[in-house]
């Protein structure tokens, strides 16, 4: 293996000590990059505080922003606009759980002061980006579970049960439609949010008539 004179390389060294990467120094160099592994790793047995400078200048250094990503803040700033909610990451959609998944990246990266320029000053049009307020996350989880029971009950399902008995899903959504009935017995569901019950599940508040057996049940 061509070792490139003295180990470690100076240049590489410094290179490396200024946020460059292992990959990124062979290319610059058009050395192998097996050699520069050799030489790095024997710099840094040397001298162990290499590695902390070179992980703060990584994490100082701007952060190139690809197509891609650029793409994924395009989408999610025209739902947020659209919608008035960030996406879930317990959506149905396939794609929505794919932008809360990316913008869980950016938070992280704002937290950890590694956002890019291109992401902070783009998603600085949403308010709130890095933490959305509880209300709107509350909201959000909310249209989701009545969006999960009225497609439960579109697949032919009787009104979910909440009883310990039951489990899985139908538990989940029994809990959840359970508190929703007892809120609006006692006056505090919101006008909004019983409206739209009313639209998307008619007769959520009866739910299954006493002595009933459960639709889609098995005869025994």
């Amino acid at each position: 293996m061509t070792r490139y004179g003295s180990v470690p390389n100076a240049e590489w060294v410094l290179m490396y000590r200024g946020g460059l990467t292992r990959a990124r120094i062979a290319t610059l160099t058009r050395a192998p990059a097996q050699t520069v592994g050799y030489h790095l790793s024997a710099a840094v047995n040397a001298d162990p505080a290499l590695q902390a400078a070179h992980d703060e200048a990584a994490a100082k250094a701007p952060l190139r922003v690809g197509q891609q990503g650029l793409a994924r803040m395009r989408e999610l700033v025209v739902m947020v606009q659209e919608t008035g909610r960030y996406p879930s990451r317990t959506a149905k959609d396939a794609a929505e759980r794919t932008l809360a998944s990316w913008l869980d990246r950016r938070r992280n990266d704002a937290v950890a002061g590694t956002l890019a320029p291109a992401y902070r000053d783009g998603l600085a049009v949403l308010p709130d980006w890095q933490r959305p307020p509880r209300a709107v996350t509350d909201e959000a989880r909310w249209q989701d579970r009545l969006t999960a029971l009225a497609e439960y009950r579109a697949a032919g399902h009787d009104w979910p049960l909440h009883q310990t008995s039951v489990t899985g899903a139908e538990h989940d959504l029994g809990v959840w439609l359970h508190s929703q009935r007892q809120k609006a017995r006692r006056g505090e569901l919101e006008p909004a949010r019983t409206a739209a019950l009313d639209t998307a599940v008619p007769g959520w508040r009866a739910g299954r008539p006493r002595g009933r057996k459960p639709r889609n049940s098995t005869a025994s």
